[in-house]
């Protein structure tokens, strides 16, 4: 079983205005929501760790994660409100983001919910806002402590600064996080803003240096390229497809990477490590077309195994 650690939430659109306000459309979502829920759409066991609010909105985000088919037994409740990330487009057709999370549930895992965890999870997967807010991160990097070298550990930085807008905080997780990551999975924008000047090959070698087994770095448009331990490096186009929007396509692309890696009997740090250029090409050239049919639709809808045969 594969588990996912952090927040779930609401995105809400302003759906156009009323006699005396707005029309509003939320979305379940969140980076960690997604990815498990992509995970459970590729018919892969998965597991979701996270704080979600007794309140209504809570309860939905509970029952879209059963709906999907995630092991929800690792689900702390809360009476505190659930996150909600406003978006809205301004009279020039502008979006603009407002973010309302602070004191939240998805905030609030304690080490106490730790015992909640499933047991012998093959791979634990860490990223986005939950990593630098308190005092979740605090409990997720006890979590990193406890489980790596039994667990596989995956980080995916995920960078949101309008949640955290310190960028000083994201720079050390990235950096206490290298030593104690198997599989690093990083987007160039990310890679540019916490790191800049580095170049994804340069950050493959320093991670690599550390211990991780699998570095991938994501490149929008101009695809992915990754290398491992062995010495092996691949890169991928991106698959030609008409996009709607981008929503989910990295989290779509971190689910399709393990399911590519769960499939292949290669979610351990031998297997991770072992692959070689043809194998590591045909890993992110599944991401990648996973990713695509994302980017064909609106919204974070991942797709299912079957449309990926």
């Amino acid at each position: 079983m594969i588990v996912v650690c952090g927040e779930a939430l609401f995105d809400v659109f302003a759906a156009g205005e009323t006699r005396t306000g707005f029309t509003l459309d939320a979305a379940v979502g969140g980076s960690p929501f997604n990815v498990a829920v992509g995970l459970a759409r590729l018919q892969q066991p998965v597991a979701f760790l996270g704080t979600l609010s007794n309140g209504f909105a809570g309860v939905r985000l509970l029952r879209a994660l059963q709906a999907e088919g995630v092991d929800v037994r690792a689900v702390a409740r809360s009476d505190a409100a659930t996150t909600l990330g406003l978006v809205g487009l301004d009279e020039k057709g502008v979006p603009s983001y407002a973010f309302y999370g602070e004191g939240c549930a998805d905030r609030l895992l304690s080490l106490d919910d730790l015992a909640r965890m499933p047991a012998d999870p093959a791979a634990i997967t860490f990223g986005s806002f939950t990593t630098v807010v308190e005092p979740i991160a605090s409990t997720l990097r006890a979590l990193v402590e406890r489980e790596r070298g039994r667990a596989l550990i995956v980080y995916d930085p995920n960078v949101r600064l309008n949640v955290e807008p310190a960028l000083a905080r994201w720079i050390a997780q990235l950096e206490w996080m290298l030593p104690r990551t198997d599989l690093l999975k990083i987007s160039d924008e990310d890679l540019g803003l916490l790191l800049p000047g580095t170049s994804p090959e340069a950050l493959a070698q320093r991670a690599l240096a550390a211990g991780a087994r699998l570095v991938v770095v994501t490149r929008g448009a101009e695809g992915a390229i990754g290398w491992s331990a062995s010495g092996a490096s691949a890169e991928v186009p991106t698959v030609p497809v008409q996009v709607v929007d981008t929503v989910g396509a990295g989290d779509t692309f971190q689910a399709a990477l393990l399911t590519w890696l769960v499939e292949r009997g290669r979610l351990d740090r031998a297997g991770l490590a072992g692959l070689d250029a043809p194998a590591l090409r045909d890993a992110l050239g599944f991401a990648a077309r996973a990713a695509a049919i994302t980017c064909s639709r609106r919204g974070a809808d991942m797709p299912r195994r079957a449309e990926l045969a």
